[in-house]
């Protein structure tokens, strides 16, 4: 699995490079074809597009209105962003927040999901983003794109009532692809 996502990571880095190749480019960037369930509402245009990379956390808790089941919940992520030249350009960390290098920050709220084509990855997801604060790269951004997931799943290793609380974390990557109004 370890050299499956390095040579997946590459892939993407690939394509990325392939996508946009300067940062000229950035506000002529042709926005990505979606499945419907995640496909950004009229009016709004890319503005970013970056590649994260990192882990995803996951718990081992009781499983809600089911007793004695228990399962791996998704706790948080924790990724760097990095744009068309494998420039760091920022992070991604439990809120859900994207925070750009120059310190302006976006969160949101998820509004769908759709299955990634990508066996083992997590789903592609749309998010309408909140207020962002400080001025910059995050300033007015209004939906999220998350796509071309690889990796990233819950563990596949037991969870139960003795490792209630254990926390593990998997390598994932994924495109964050940034709109603003048009």
């Amino acid at each position: 699995m370890k050299h499956a996502l390095k040579a997946a990571a590459a892939g993407m880095a690939a394509w990325t490079l392939a996508a946009c190749s300067t940062p000229a480019m950035m506000s002529d960037m042709k926005t990505p074809v979606a499945p419907a369930a995640v496909t950004v509402p009229a009016g709004h245009k890319v503005a970013m597009m970056t590649t994260g990379m990192g882990e995803l956390t996951y718990e081992c808790r009781a499983r809600a209105g089911m007793p004695g089941q228990w399962e791996w919940v998704f706790t948080g992520p924790d990724a760097m962003l990095y744009d068309m030249n494998r420039k760091m350009v920022g992070k991604y960390y439990g809120g859900p927040t994207w925070e750009a290098a120059d310190g302006s920050k976006v969160g949101g709220k998820q509004l769908a999901v759709a299955p990634s084509p990508n066996a083992g990855a997590i789903p592609l997801q749309l998010v309408q983003a909140g207020p962002a604060t400080g001025n910059g790269a995050m300033s007015g951004v209004s939906y999220i794109q998350r796509l071309n997931t690889m990796g990233g799943v819950a563990p596949m290793d037991a969870c139960g009532e003795a490792m209630a609380g254990m926390k593990k974390t998997v390598k994932y990557q994924a495109d964050y692809v940034f709109y603003k109004p048009a």
